[in-house]
């Protein structure tokens, strides 16, 4: 079986802590979605309709750029995929990585970080987009989950 991925894209540095945890308790490589154009405070206001994040997901077919895609996509089997969780999904960054790559084939596995959101309609989403792949519901964690945590998570994909 290849090496596990962890791919994250993180607004607010929370994802990302996560995402580094993940990948060092089941030995994965680690690849950041950033975007191509980064997130402000302005952008991440959800309080505001006109905001960036908004207007995104406000927008079902918005998908917005990412800086650089991973060149050995094909090496992996099992790519687990996290996110903060907006406007009970996804962001729409996500849509994008899932477009971006043939995922034939392959379990992915959505992670989220929320203030109490649930991710229940991203599985299906990435389904929808990834109709090939083999997305799995996935899991929201709290900001301070251990390694053994994640690590016990993870097994049943590894």
């Amino acid at each position: 079986m290849s090496k596990p991925l962890v791919a994250y894209f993180s607004a607010s540095g929370v994802t990302a802590t996560l995402s580094q945890k993940l990948a060092a308790a089941i030995g994965a490589e680690l690849f950041e979605i950033v975007p191509e154009k980064k997130y402000t405070d302005e952008d991440l206001d959800w309080q505001n309709d006109k905001s960036r994040s908004s207007i995104e997901m406000q927008d079902k077919s918005s998908r917005p750029g990412i800086s650089a895609k991973k060149d050995n996509m094909a090496d992996y089997d099992v790519i687990f995929v996290g996110f903060p969780v907006w406007w009970y999904r996804e962001p729409s960054i996500i849509d994008t990585f899932m477009e971006s790559y043939d995922f034939t084939g392959k379990t992915v596995i959505p992670f989220a970080t929320s203030g109490g959101s649930d991710i229940e309609e991203s599985a299906k989403n990435m389904q929808e987009i990834a109709k090939r792949a083999k997305i799995v519901h996935g899991k929201r964690f709290e900001n301070d989950a251990s390694e053994d945590e994640l690590r016990s998570w993870a097994q049943e994909w590894l």
